[in-house]
């Protein structure tokens, strides 16, 4: 008996064992860089990456450092040959500087005298300057880029035009709806049938749309209405008391009055559901209710059966 306990006693401490270690290693899994840098195991990677882009940047700035002391020294050693043959020192241009006066067609203000113009008013002087260079590279290109947009899309119709685009848009989008909606089939709901019966399940699936929707944003979520929404609790109506008519305000809307149409955006079951949750809110009684609006609502009453004549003749 002792070594039948052992065993089990064994069995029990290796699994509580195996789970502890399987739990640990999940949490080691679930681990992310940034709660544990250190002993992540991508730590040297992320180093030695770092490491790298330190070297590179450092290569580059003394990379840059060596070629302006190179620049320096050369323009010490023109200035020197300069002053050795008596000839005023002009500095040399560097590549960005004629690469701009390239583009733009600059004159040098020395040589403005070039091309003045001979209208003069009040000491202010015209140059012809000439339009730069990459002003009418860009030009020429919108130009060319015109005729290029007005045959691919006008002429050869290789691509459709933002109308087209948005048609086909739209109408993927509604297939993409109607396959949702075959793969998703909604309950039927014939409103000309719909009677109110107090169904806890549908009234509790209608409270959640309710909440869901914000409907106590207008109408309180007691539903006892506010500045905007009236009251559900009472006997008064603006659009009919009716379960009938209540699921046709709910799905077609006032918005006249501000009630969206939440047909578009709710399937006919919760529409149902929201009707039902509302119908069950009467008489609850809420606290500092809405004054009442709209008219009266009195159900009407149910058809009394016809009397058995027939009965009542066979007995005379």
């Amino acid at each position: 008996m002792n070594n039948k306990l052992k065993r089990v006693t064994v069995a029990a401490l290796l699994s509580l064992s195996t789970f502890a270690a399987f739990a640990q290693d999940k949490a080691e899994a679930e681990k992310t860089f940034m709660s544990d840098p250190i002993n992540n195991p991508l730590f040297p990677v992320y180093v030695i990456g770092l490491l790298i882009i330190i070297v590179i940047a450092l290569i580059v700035v003394t990379g840059i450092s060596m070629i302006r002391v190179i620049n320096v020294l050369a323009e010490q050693a023109e200035r020197e040959r300069a002053a050795k043959l008596g000839v005023a020192y002009k500095p040399r241009q560097g590549w960005w500087s004629r690469f701009s006066r390239q583009m733009n067609d600059s004159i040098p203000l020395e040589d403005e005298s070039t091309i003045e113009l001979d209208h003069n008013f009040d000491g202010i002087k015209e140059l012809d300057n000439h339009l730069p260079p990459w002003w009418k590279w860009l030009f020429y290109a919108t130009a060319v880029w015109a005729v290029v947009y007005m045959v691919v899309y006008h002429v050869s119709d290789s691509y459709p035009l933002m109308i087209q685009e948005y048609d086909t848009e739209v109408a993927d989008a509604a297939e993409q709806i109607q396959k949702l909606k075959a793969s998703q089939p909604q309950e039927a709901i014939d409103e000309s049938a719909l009677t109110f019966t107090a169904d806890a399940a549908v009234i509790g699936k209608g409270k959640e749309v309710f909440n869901t929707m914000n409907c106590g944003s207008c109408h309180r979520p007691d539903g006892g209405g506010n500045a905007i929404g009236p009251n559900l609790t009472d006997e008064f109506w603006i659009h009919g008391g009716d379960i009938k008519q209540v699921f046709s305000t709910i799905k077609n809307g006032a918005v006249d009055k501000g009630m969206p149409a939440w047909g578009k955006s709710l399937s006919p079951a919760d529409v149902r559901n929201v009707a039902f949750f509302v119908m069950s809110l009467q008489g609850t009684n809420p606290a500092n209710p809405k004054a009442p609006q709209g008219e009266k609502f009195v159900a009407p009453a149910l058809p009394k059966a016809a009397n058995d004549t027939t009965t009542v003749q066979a007995a005379l």
